[in-house]
């Protein structure tokens, strides 16, 4: 069935279209799928001098020309194209029309226009019914409308092995004891944060189901076939029909390649109407829009089930692993503020800090750069050594293992909560689909048979087997070693740049005559160059997700699935680099190569390495860490999320009412359909977004968080926020994805894993090489004359003799009143007056050992730890185990039944056949009676012998 509605007819058709724009115009059946695109027509013109008919019925005359042989069979294009022009030229009632030579630009419209008709004769083929928007001006945009009939659903879903929900219903076994108790509590508790959606009435019964099959269709709970299947399911349907019908034209397979070749612009299934307005009819996008994407109900639990109705499996499980991240960071982020507040108690009482604070002590340091530094006193960093101690405490260790144990208790409760849907979902034993080529694969494979000379039609069929090999993607993989090992370094460069800088800044205001300038260099610096390494790494970020994509797609990947696999592990990769990198150089580079006094380490001959803070470079990777995450987090999660969608929004929409304003249609209705509502949304590109910021953001809540006990409580924050943002970005302002059956998140569960073991090493690094941690410790336990810390700060300080400085590098003009003979450097080495001058002095060795013996041991108890906890919970909760073995055995239960019932049926309608066959003898002499009595009356004959042929 085709509905093509003529100019002449349309405001007609346009009166009768449903209000909700969700039905053909005869409001009955639904819009399962819409493809979009845009024509232009330059068919005919009129000879000079030739009168004019009426526009419109120009108009009407050769939207009948171009859709007339949408009925008819099979053609090949030219021979379709020929038709076409004869048709034209012996058109009667058309004066003036003479057949033009195409240009370039009409040729190639006009083979869209027979591919998009080919096309379309091969959907209705497949049984799907089409009805068109008439093409009745010169350029405009043009929608075709799909709806599924019941004969194609059921076909489909039995193709695709759809669970579809039976009759038999059955008990869910609940929890007993304390836990049905604390259970029954905690719902109490959080019944104000549950949203206000539709819940299954019987929360204690299960529908069973099963794959859906047209010959046991009475197992099915089947009250109306409109809606047996629901909207979701009925568009995934259409699109794997889509995806499958090919046209000749161009070797096209399905719409991925149509879209490709810009023959159709979108294809996408519809929303379920509006999500606001004076409209009182509830559907489920604006029930989501109220329960869910607003910020306003924020504090409410998500409507997961919904979610997985609305947009289908793989979305539920992402915004259902969003959720439980988010819940799981409350506890870590209490955790984190005690330590953080700790620090803060424990500040006073700091022997260390006190002692570098004291001014009495007067240690007097070496000069920070040649000629321009004068020497200082350690006390003039007081305010730097007393923030250290907030993050540079014991309880910092603490919460590094409990981090770790954190990340290991999250995943386990994630495959718990994996199985639990997956149950619930009746995603158990999902079977993985085959899934068609991707276009560019498609294309390159043609290239390929197009190139082989020995392709005829005899051996067709073997070449459909041919696929791409290893010497046909070996320029890709050569292409994705190369960038990305290049951009990897561009990274390195990015980085060294900023350091550069910070080298050269820190001796150019050195130089300067302002006295503030010279004793605010070390602040002025750090902040500066954190703010460009910031801006550095947004820039690097959004032009890494570009390269990494077209990396991919040179690779020439068969299936989307492997393409979205590739795609992640290149962008994950690169952004890990460019996130990561500069905190790498702070947490472990910093301060290691700078030399000693008289013997420094220079870049470019004049400029010294930079050293870290006199309190430790902690408190400069807090700082780094905390700018870049929360930077990331404001700008590019947020600010990019919201700004960039609306811009390419109203950008479409502007470019839209354009061409419609030069073509102005006074028969259109100004309401517009939701199709038209729908192709304005910005189309689904994927979750690889979504899910890469979290991802992350996961590395800087785990990674380096014994530096930032405080990680947690920002992801936190930013965690609520992004819930609601991603939930109003998928109801309102992007078109409705194609849902996809999924049981897992895929590849991301394995780099979460992964992350969350290198988190372990990572901290014990942090712990034992960049915190004053283990000297503390050893100093306490093995120098300390009284067991306590004082004195510590003169252990870590060694002496060197001013008189050993190289020429040119003493302080010029210095303010120190009395004549300094020695001064005062951090590091483990021999005194001026050793034999050994200068060496690394065995406390050096000792500390050294200490940090490894440190990280080795806190690495293998975390392991340890983490092992014992991944042992002790289950993967699969032990209700759910038990679930599904108890619906497997209801399930072969239900099929003996309803066979059994079938057999005794059959048996019954046996028996009553043999019946009537030893009845029919013996009423073979009473025939005529029988007759007779029948025309005596008939009513009562027919009646009965009706109503027993009703109950066979």
């Amino acid at each position: 069935i085709i509905n093509n509605y003529m100019e002449g007819t349309q405001g007609a058709a346009r009166d009768k279209a449903s209000p909700s724009g969700l039905h053909f115009r005869d409001s009955k059946r639904k819009v399962d799928y819409v493809l979009a695109y845009h024509y232009r027509r330059r068919l005919a013109r009129h000879e000079p001098g030739a009168a004019s008919p009426e526009p419109r019925h120009r108009s009407a005359s050769v939207a009948l020309v171009s859709n007339g042989g949408t009925g008819k069979g099979h053609a090949e294009p030219q021979q379709q194209q020929d038709d076409g022009q004869n048709a034209l030229r012996e058109w009667p009632g058309l004066p003036g029309l003479e057949v033009l030579e195409l240009s370039p630009l009409d040729a190639l419209e006009e083979e869209r226009r027979l591919q998009r008709e080919e096309y379309e004769r091969n959907l209705l083929e497949a049984g799907l019914e089409i009805e068109k928007d008439p093409e009745n001006k010169s350029q405009g945009l043009s929608f075709v409308r799909i709806h599924a009939p019941w004969q194609v659903l059921s076909r489909e879903a039995e193709l695709l092995k759809i669970k579809m929900p039976t009759k038999k219903m059955y008990e869910i076994t609940e929890e007993k004891g304390i836990l049905k108790t604390l259970n029954e509590i905690w719902c109490k508790f959080t019944e104000p944060l549950q949203p206000q959606v539709p819940q299954q009435e019987n929360t204690k019964m299960k529908t069973l189901s099963y794959p859906f099959s047209r010959e046991k269709i009475y197992l099915y709970n089947i009250k109306d076939k409109d809606t047996f299947f629901d909207n979701a399911t009925r568009s995934r349907i259409v699109r794997e029909i889509l995806k499958r019908t090919s046209t000749k034209a161009r070797n096209s397979m399905g719409i991925g390649t149509l879209i490709a070749n810009n023959v159709y612009d979108a294809a996408y299934p519809l929303h379920d109407g509006e999500y606001e307005g004076q409209n009182d009819d509830m559907n489920e996008r604006k029930l989501l829009y109220q329960e869910w994407a607003r910020y306003g109900v924020f504090y409410k639990f998500q409507p997961i089930d919904l979610i997985r109705k609305y947009f289908g499996e793989k979305i539920g499980l992402y915004f259902a692993w969003l959720g439980l991240y988010t819940e799981f960071l409350i506890p870590s982020s209490v955790v984190g503020i005690i330590v953080f507040l700790y620090g803060c108690i424990t500040i006073e009482s700091d022997i260390p800090s006190r002692e570098m604070c004291d001014q009495r002590n007067a240690f007097t340091m070496c000069p920070l750069c040649d000629k321009f530094c004068d020497y200082w006193n350690l006390s003039s960093a007081c305010a730097t050594a007393r923030a250290s101690h907030l993050f540079d405490n014991p309880a910092t260790v603490f919460f590094s293992i409990f981090m770790a144990l954190w990340a290991t208790m999250f995943l386990e409760q994630w495959k718990r909560l994996q199985m639990r849907l997956s149950y619930f979902w009746d995603l158990t034993g999902l079977e993985e689909e085959e899934e068609h080529p991707r276009p560019e694969y498609e294309n390159k494979l043609l290239q390929k048979k197009l190139k082989n000379k020995n392709i005829t039609t005899e051996n067709s069929n073997e070449n459909e087997k041919e696929k791409l090999t290893w010497s046909d993607r070996m320029p890709g993989y050569a292409a994705n070693f190369g960038l990305i090992l290049f951009m990897i370094m561009l990274t390195f460069s990015a980085v060294f740049g900023v350091i550069v800088y910070r080298i050269t800044t820190a001796a150019a205001l050195s130089f300067s005559t302002n006295e503030t300038s010279r004793s605010n260099v070390r602040v002025t610096v750090t902040a500066t160059a954190v703010i460009i390494n910031l801006v550095v790494v947004l820039i690097l970020d959004e032009i890494y997700g570009a390269v990494a994509k077209w990396l991919t797609e040179i690779e020439i990947p068969k299936t989307e699935k492997t393409f979205e696999e590739r795609l992640i592990l290149k962008a994950f990769l690169l952004k890990f680099v460019n996130s990561y990198a500069s905190i790498f150089y702070v947490a472990f580079f910093k301060g290691r190569f700078v030399g000693r006094p008289g013997r420094y380490v220079y870049m470019f001959e004049g400029y010294r390495m930079e050293e870290c803070a006199p309190g430790g470079c902690l408190m400069e990777l807090c700082i780094q860490l905390s700018i870049i995450m929360l930077g990331k987090q404001l700008i590019q999660n947020n600010l990019f999320e919201i700004g960039i969608p609306k811009l390419k929004k109203l950008f479409r929409k502007l470019r839209d009412e354009r061409t419609v304003l030069k073509e102005m249609d006074t028969n259109q209705s100004k309401d517009p359909q939701q199709w038209d509502l729908d192709y304005i949304l910005e189309p689904f590109t994927g979750l690889t977004p979504e899910y890469m910021e979290m991802i992350i953001q996961f590395g800087f809540v785990t990674l380096f968080v014994a530096s930032f006990p405080l990680a947690p409580v920002f992801a936190l924050l930013n965690n609520i926020i992004e819930v609601r943002l991603d939930a109003k970005k998928f109801v309102t302002e992007l078109r409705r994805p194609d849902t996809v059956r999924e049981k897992d998140i895929g590849i991301w569960y394995n780099i979460l894993s992964v992350i969350g073991k290198l988190s372990v090493i990572i901290n014990a690094f942090v712990i034992a090489v960049t915190s004053d941690f283990i000297p503390r410790l050893m100093y306490q336990y093995a120098y300390s004359q009284d067991g306590t810390m004082h004195g510590f700060i003169n252990h870590t300080l060694s002496y060197f003799n001013v008189s050993q400085l190289k020429a040119g590098t003493q302080p010029e003009n210095s303010l120190f009143a009395q004549e300094v003979s020695f001064c005062r450097f951090k590091d483990y080495r021999e005194p001026p007056w050793s034999p050994h001058q200068y060496e690394l002095s065995k406390q050096y060795w000792a500390v050294l050992s200490a940090r490894l013996a440190f990280v080795i041991l806190f690495q293998n108890l975390v392991m340890f730890l983490s092992v014992l906890v991944d042992w002790m919970i289950p993967d699969i909760p032990k209700d759910i185990s038990e679930q599904i073995k108890k619906e497997k055995t209801v399930l072969v239960d239900f099929f003996l039944k309803e066979e059994h019932e079938k057999l005794k049926l059959i048996e019954s309608f046996i028996a009553r056949d043999k019946r009537k066959r030893r009845s029919g003898t013996k009423s073979k002499r009473t025939r005529a009676a029988s007759f007779s009595q029948c025309h005596r009356s008939p009513k009562g004959s027919f009646t009965s012998f009706s109503s027993q042929h009703t109950v066979v």
